[in-house]
């Protein structure tokens, strides 16, 4: 009796488990039927088609510091960061030796000068003499070579003076406009060469105007013919979190480069509206529009499907999808301009419908068609790649 008694109960416990997944089936497939498609509704909006690149900020204007004539760092009136203005002394060389020498060299010329004035009255006194012929020809003309000599020499040590007097001022190195410092790699008794000098000099300072700030930038030859000159741009500083400026293409090299193994062209931009905190070195993203659509029906990109050459989308058509060619215009990264095959307010499919849902509303075109009814859209067959870009 036990016996059957276990197996009833095995048996029951059997059918229950049966029963209990055959209902948690039953009602799995309905939600994955019930399931909603990604779809979009054709609307209108503004799309705007740029081109992205990196670049380093740097001042327009940035000149290095060097002395034309050689000496030792005398004094260093200015330091990294300082603002200056145009005319105001920087650096100062140590000047003992020149004045040293001007002032043997004026002693030279107080000399010369009197030797001047006694030949000149030695030369007017035989020409008086030579007039009345108490002097002969030779002594007149010794005494006019003598005069000659010695203003020659005169000549010759004020030249002199005025060159030192030069070398003196050059012993000042005054700021070419206004400007800031921006290194002061030299420090007090350090000993300079001058830019007349076998190495070109020592750099000293450098110094830019921070007030007129560029972008030089990196741009693929696959871009660059959509570029000109004056074209405005919009700039982002990483360094500098929220701030935009815009700014406006100055120049475009007329010969391509290679960077980081890619072939483009150095660009040149100009910022209009340069900010304080943003300084040379920092990068800059930018980016610059090259074709814009105003107000215009647009889809997400993977909406638009590509077979052979030919764009359509997944139109909503009653209960089904119909394949609708369509003509494309203007895309980003997220958009695209549809110019011919919807309507604003049509809902379009993100994914492909299935062949079933697609072979329902071919059924019904073909079967208005047969009842002498105006047919919908004709189905060509699912779509391939995605990849609308503008035209």
């Amino acid at each position: 009796m036990k016996k059957w008694i276990i197996i009833l109960v095995i048996a029951a416990l059997g059918g229950g488990s049966w029963y209990y997944f055959s209902q948690q089936q039953g009602k799995a497939e309905p939600v994955t039927q019930r399931q909603d498609r990604g779809t979009h509704q054709v609307q209108r909006r503004s799309i705007q088609l740029s081109i992205t690149a990196a670049g380093d900020i740097s001042p327009a204007e940035q000149v290095s510091v060097i002395p034309e004539t050689s000496g030792r760092v005398k004094a260093l009136l200015v330091d990294i960061g300082d603002n200056v203005k145009k005319g105001d002394v920087l650096v100062t060389l140590d000047d003992e030796t020149l004045l040293k020498e001007r002032d043997t060299q004026c002693t030279d010329i107080d000399g010369s000068r009197l030797q001047v004035e006694r030949d000149e009255r030695n030369f007017t006194r035989a020409s008086q003499l030579f007039e009345n012929g108490l002097l002969s020809k030779e002594e007149y003309e010794n005494s006019l070579s003598t005069y000659q000599i010695s203003t020659n020499n005169l000549v010759r040590a004020e030249k002199a003076l005025a060159q030192i007097d030069e070398r003196l001022s050059k012993t000042q190195i005054m700021a070419p406009f206004d400007c800031t410092v921006l290194t002061r790699p030299v420090s007090v008794g350090q000993a300079v060469s001058g830019s007349d000098g076998a190495s070109g000099g020592t750099e000293c300072l450098t110094v830019a105007d921070l007030n007129q700030m560029v972008i030089d930038s990196h741009i693929n030859q696959a871009d660059v013919t959509r570029l000109k000159i004056g074209q405005q741009v919009s700039i982002q500083v990483e360094a500098v979190t929220g701030l935009k400026l815009t700014g406006v293409i100055e120049r475009i090299a007329p010969q391509a480069t290679l960077k980081n193994n890619i072939k483009g062209f150095s660009c040149r931009i100009l910022l209009e509206n340069p900010d304080e905190r943003v300084r040379p070195g920092m990068t800059a993203n930018i980016s610059i529009p090259i074709a814009l659509a105003d107000n215009v029906l647009s889809v997400p990109l993977s909406a638009v499907f590509t077979e052979g050459g030919e764009r359509f989308v997944y139109a909503k058509k009653d209960e089904s999808w119909e394949q609708r060619t369509v003509k494309i215009g203007v895309a980003d990264f997220s958009f695209v301009e549809i110019t011919e095959g919807l309507q604003e307010g049509d809902t379009v499919a993100l994914e492909p419908p299935s062949m079933e849902e697609i072979s329902k509303t071919a059924n019904a075109a073909r079967t208005n068609q047969m009842r002498g009814m105006p047919g919908g859209g004709s189905g060509t067959g699912s779509g391939g790649g995605r990849g609308p870009g503008p035209r």
